[in-house]
């Protein structure tokens, strides 16, 4: 696999790249690391694990609470739930360390590990290399009393999350008529029990997982079911999570898509007007469509760019003690509420908004103009030269002409020779003809 951890944990096909041996191993290894660190100081390490419904999660995470009761530390094993819920337990429990297993959308034959520390962040980059360091290392197993136990916890558990989640908004949604894409995921039983107990008429579709249909054609990533079933039911809008359900996108009455961007404008806005919105900031990538940032500043609203990566939006609001941020692919984090993205509570937070409001969610949505986009991926060019002094000159120069209500964006691949060319402008003619100009400069400049 070459490095184990990615930028999101362990992440593989399941049974290739991440097998049962890995997981118990690189389970022990964190057991180790977080002893040595003084996490596990003067009491009996205690963690929690979940998953979402992959096949392969259930041998995954059995491998998983083996390694950590082999290694002395209490496993309270919830069962399927979604990641944000593990971040919650794991710090309203004051447990020592969570695990998710999950690949999230990915598709079903992938699956991962991701360990989060003691109040549920994201361990540091450092400390992942220390567990990766010290995989199959030699140690002094623990006898007797001093092994961990495993419990399985499923019912509490998810009780407790959807209890957090209702309690975070302030209004009742009577009278909201709700259509939930549980991606036949992770949410798909506390995903509709929590809009239910919010007061929602809930309409479920794809909440039956069976370990092999998550994210198949559903969910976030395929919102077509979601937007033909919101119209059907004559419903006031949609949600769709992930398959781990730390995304969600939705739907306006008439079926219309709202994206991340959306939303995160909505929510923004939203928490300005309750004064709620540490220094009037938002937090979002640079693949966030120009749109939402001029809506922001003419909503008075300051933006942060980070690069892509919901790992770069969470840095950016720790370090500068901001409370929303996310992506535009749905994944927002409201930090006085979760320590991740988190689906269902941005579903929440969305419909409580049209109740307080009394406004639709079109109208609501209709803050953030998003300017016409062109994307134009060019091959066979080298990735690393994107720097070079005439390619520089011409996205200058094209910036220059699209002035405010356009930019330019050029993204190197990670994997292949391919240089993205990413323009928006006022116009679609506009976006167009300047992103193949500009993609006529990079393939004369960086051919190969």
């Amino acid at each position: 696999m070459g490095r184990l951890f990615g930028t999101d944990g362990v992440r593989g096909l399941a049974n290739r790249d991440v097998t049962a041996e890995v997981a118990l191993d690189v389970s022990v290894a964190a057991a180790h690391v977080l002893g040595s660190q003084g996490a596990f100081e003067g009491h009996r390490p205690r963690a929690v694990i979940g998953r979402d419904p992959r096949a392969s999660g259930e041998f995954l995470s059995a491998a998983v609470a083996a390694g950590l009761a082999s290694a002395g530390v209490d496993v309270d094993n919830v069962g399927v739930l979604p990641t944000p819920a593990i971040a919650y337990l794991t710090a309203a429990r004051g447990v020592d360390l969570g695990v998710v297993l999950s690949a999230s959308h990915n598709p079903m034959p992938d699956n991962g590990i991701k360990f989060l520390a003691s109040g549920g962040h994201k361990l540091d980059d450092e400390v992942e290399a220390a567990i990766e360091a010290r995989l199959g290392e030699a140690w002094e197993r623990p006898l007797g009393a001093a092994v961990g136990r495993i419990r399985t916890d499923q019912s509490l558990a998810g009780q407790q999350y959807v209890d957090h989640l209702v309690a975070t908004i302030g209004v009742r949604l009577d009278g909201l008529r709700i259509v939930v894409d549980c991606a036949n995921g992770a949410a798909s039983e506390v995903g509709p029990a929590a809009l239910r107990e919010a007061g929602a008429d809930v309409v479920v579709i794809n909440a039956s997982p069976d370990g092999r249909n998550i994210n198949e054609a559903c969910g976030s990533t395929h919102p077509e079911q979601l937007q033909a079933a919101v119209v059907a039911a004559h419903a006031d809008l949609g949600v769709a999570f992930d398959g781990d359900a730390d995304r969600c996108l939705a739907v306006d009455a008439e079926g219309v898509l709202v994206d991340g961007d959306q939303i995160m404008g909505i929510l923004a806005i939203a928490l300005r007007d309750r004064g709620a919105l540490p220094h009037d900031t938002l937090v979002t990538t640079v693949m966030s469509n120009l749109g939402l940032r001029l809506a922001m500043r003419d909503a008075g609203i300051a933006t942060v760019v980070t690069g892509v990566g919901d790992r770069y939006v969470l840095e950016a609001m720790r370090a500068g003690g901001f409370g929303l941020g996310g992506e535009q692919s749905g994944h927002i984090i409201v930090a006085a509420h979760a320590t991740t993205g988190d689906g269902l509570l941005t579903a929440l937070q969305l419909a409580a908004r049209v109740v307080e409001t009394g406004r639709t969610l079109a109208d609501l949505a209709s803050v953030v103009q998003r300017l016409p986009q062109t994307l134009v991926n060019v091959p066979g060019v080298d990735r690393t030269r994107t720097d070079d002094v005439v390619l520089v000159e011409a996205v200058s120069a094209a910036e220059k002409l699209l002035g405010d209500t356009g930019r330019v964006l050029l993204r190197a691949s990670g994997t292949e020779p391919l240089v993205r060319v990413m323009v928006e402008a006022a116009t679609q003619e506009e976006a167009d003809e300047t992103a193949h100009d500009l993609a006529a400069v990079v393939r004369e400049r960086l051919s190969l």
